[in-house]
């Protein structure tokens, strides 16, 4: 029952802002289940994979999918996905974390302005278009594998401030993208023992059922409205993330 209600709150948040849903689902198995963190990022990309189709095929439904640009973010995501895995797999989780909280709060902040950026508020079109969605499948690919997490962190704003997507179909492109990057990255994790495929069969339908309610309630909310939402939860998150502390151990097992 645990592992439903852990994969229905990720599935609903995935959903509801476009994201994989990791940034609720490893604190809550690492916290809950006392899982190790190494293994709740490569546990959390199993399950993501579930959560990008469930929530693709919500969005889809209301049209705001864009397949090729999906297609094109995965493309180039699904070979840096297991560098990333095998990189978060070498380092202190200490310093990735640290990393990547500055990041999220970095991204929400450029979120929050893009009313206010008009150069960027025009649709890119044509092969710049095409150049900033492979760019983006690259470090979002690296990011999914190294962290375990969806990477709609850096494709939701990449779509939204560079491309200039609505954030409604930015999200739905973001989840049908992390499918096949999701699927390489949980690969690589299973291959060095990341993965606790024990507690899936509880959290995969959690899952599927909270996307497909996220999603839903996505197209009911104002796109103003949905871009506060997912700043703020990046903001909570990247606080936590900044605050993680150095263990001493790690001083001594791995250096940087």
């Amino acid at each position: 029952m645990i592992n439903l209600l852990i994969g229905l709150a990720a599935g609903f948040f995935g959903g509801l802002v476009g994201l994989g849903g990791g940034v609720i689902m490893i604190p809550l198995m690492v916290g809950i289940l006392k899982m190790g963190q190494h293994k709740a990022h490569g546990t959390s990309l199993v399950a993501l994979v579930f959560t990008g189709i469930s929530g693709a095929f919500t969005y889809a439904l209301n049209g705001s999918v864009d397949i090729p640009a999906s297609l094109l973010l995965a493309s180039t995501a699904i070979f840096t996905a297991r560098a990333g895995a095998r990189f978060a797999n070498a380092l202190p989780e200490w310093k990735l974390k640290r990393s990547f909280g500055g990041f999220l709060i970095l991204v929400s902040l450029l979120l929050l302005l893009k009313p206010y950026l008009y150069h960027v508020s025009e649709p890119t079109t044509g092969w710049l278009k095409i150049l900033v969605l492979l760019s983006t499948g690259i470090f979002t690919g690296f990011l999914s594998g190294m962290m375990g997490v969806g990477g709609g962190t850096i494709m939701v704003p990449a779509m939204v401030l560079l491309i200039g997507f609505t954030q409604y179909t930015a999200q739905g492109c973001s989840l049908l993208a992390m499918v096949p990057v999701g699927i390489v990255g949980a690969y690589t994790h299973w291959r060095l023992g990341n993965v606790n495929t024990s507690i899936l069969p509880g959290l995969i339908p959690g899952i599927l059922l909270g996307t497909y309610l996220g999603g839903s309630l996505a197209h009911i909310l104002t796109e103003g409205a949905l871009r506060i939402i997912f700043a703020a939860v990046l903001i909570w998150t990247g606080v936590r993330y900044l605050r993680t502390p150095k263990p001493q151990a790690d001083e001594g097992e791995r250096s940087s």
